[in-house]
């Protein structure tokens, strides 16, 4: 046997290419030929997240060409609709005839389906027996959709998930930990479906209670611990209490997903990598749709996977697509997904989207990631106020923990927004008030507008193990529907 031993050989890339350290090192051009990438590349698929904007264009349109056409043939309820509006796969040449004529879909209109013919509706595009893993949305905006996944679609997903973790720095020979509870919510399967596509040994942290997720984390040694940001830091504070620095563990990246995280929120991505002395990444992702945006690595937003996804920003109000730079709602179609096809899908997230970043990526850009959602953005005296900017101003505060709330209510005005957050347990009863009337102050000199806020005692909000409930709308339903029909900054 020649000196590369089975031992070494490690598939990659291509199917069937196998490969180890001494072959690596040929010329640029095998490793184009073979499939092959360096350990030291700053992308996963160079070609692909560096491509040209107007190749990718040229690639997105046979995409959605294609997709529409095979929506319209196996997808009955886009039969149904394009029928009904006469519209024909052929009448799609353009994006903009994408944008303009398929028509926009919400969540609602699957929901009010599924009933009919269950558990999918008639959205379902692939015979039922070649659905390989059935998922869920969390639900945290209501009933949860159901959601099919061919064998294909998991690993698509499942490399939607590798873009971001190879770009800042995790590499097969790394171990993930995943501190979840694993359940229907698509979110943390498809990352685990990430991991097996990369190649790193997966460790569950399923049924462990946050004091167990830190003792297998020191027994274990993983180098990746995937959880939501805030838990991330619950995880921290258990391990400060157990005596436990976690700055000294094996643990080297941590990665996010399920709420505004590191990107979106610089002041937590901060206190995340203080406290487990790792580099944090993240991911934003619509469960039903794709893990379709990894964070850059200039720190200051996410990238659209535009390898399997299309998005464009609307005017929620008017339905037009906005200008790049401006405020709109993110309309997503996932170019891949066979099992359930999703066109033009509104994600109700608030996004500013540009195409161009130093990081040298020409994929979309979000800024700043998701800035709100369509029904939690609210106009406070004429000023719109997003969620995710109060959220920075209370990551960055001193004294002020990671334990906080935003409750909408409204009153004769409009939108009342109240922040509720506890103080760390350092800051003494006494001073709590004059923590929170400075924080009220931050936030009406970064925001110009100035809102409630209430101090609460350590404790006294509730912990969450999966996604964190940020924002608590206690708006009248009425008002909620009629805010979301309409769009933000109408009252």
């Amino acid at each position: 046997m020649s000196a590369v031993t089975t031992a070494t050989v490690r598939p990659k890339g291509r199917a069937g290419v196998a490969y180890s350290p001494d072959r690596v090192t040929g010329t640029d051009t095998r490793r184009r030929v073979l499939g092959l990438r360096s350990s030291s590349s700053r992308f996963w698929n160079e070609r692909i997240e560096t491509m040209p904007r107007e190749r990718l264009a040229a690639l997105q349109l046979q995409r959605l060409r294609a997709l529409v056409d095979y929506a319209y043939h196996y997808s009955p309820f886009y039969r149904e609709r394009f029928d009904r509006i006469g519209l024909r796969p052929e009448h799609i040449r353009t994006l903009d005839d994408f944008k303009q004529k398929v028509p926009i879909t919400d969540k609602n209109d699957f929901l009010a389906l599924q009933p009919t013919a269950p558990p999918y509706g008639p959205t379902l595009a692939i015979p039922q027996e070649f659905v390989a893993q059935h998922g869920e949305t969390s639900g945290t905006t209501g009933v949860p959709l159901a959601i099919p996944f061919s064998m294909y679609d998991t690993i698509r997903y499942g490399e939607s998930w590798v873009y971001g973790y190879w770009a800042i720095g995790i590499r097969p020979s790394d171990s993930f930990y995943f501190a979840y509870s694993w359940g229907l919510f698509m979110g943390f399967w498809s990352a685990y479906w990430g991991v097996r596509r990369l190649g790193c040994r997966v460790i569950s942290g399923g049924g462990r209670d946050t004091r167990g997720h830190v003792e297998t984390i020191l027994r274990l040694k993983p180098t990746v611990v995937i959880c939501t940001p805030s838990y991330a830091l619950r995880i921290a504070s258990v391990a400060a209490e157990m005596g436990v620095d976690l700055r000294n563990s094996s643990v080297r990246f941590t990665y996010h997903a399920g709420e505004p995280g590191p990107t979106a929120l610089p002041a937590l991505r901060k206190q995340i990598e203080e406290a487990w002395g790792a580099v944090a990444g993240e991911n934003y992702g619509i469960a039903e749709i794709d893990a379709l945006g990894m964070s850059c690595t200039e720190g200051d937003g996410v990238h659209i996977n535009e390898m399997n996804t299309f998005t464009w920003a609307m005017d929620p109000a008017t339905g037009k697509e906005v200008a790049e730079g401006e405020v709109g709602e993110n309309i997503v179609t996932s170019v891949a997904n066979t099992s359930q096809v999703l066109l033009n899908y509104r994600s109700h997230d608030l996004v500013r989207l540009r195409l161009s970043c130093p990081c040298g990526r020409t994929w979309a850009k979000l800024d700043g990631t998701v800035l709100g959602r369509t029904d939690h953005m609210v106009t406070l005296r004429g000023t719109n106020v997003y969620p995710t900017a109060v959220q920075n101003v209370l990551a960055a505060t001193p004294g002020v923990s990671s334990f906080y709330e935003l409750v909408l209510t409204r009153g004769q005005g409009g939108d009342v927004m109240t922040v509720r957050f506890e103080p760390v347990a350092e800051v003494p009863e006494a001073e709590r008030d004059a923590l929170g009337h400075a924080l009220g102050e931050r936030i009406r000199s970064a925001l110009g507008v100035r809102l409630e806020v209430e101090p609460l005692a350590p404790g006294a909000l509730p912990r969450y193990d999966a996604k964190s409930r940020r924002v608590v709308d206690r708006r009248p339903n009425e008002v909620r529907r009629e805010l979301e029909r309409r769009g933000p900054g109408e009252t």
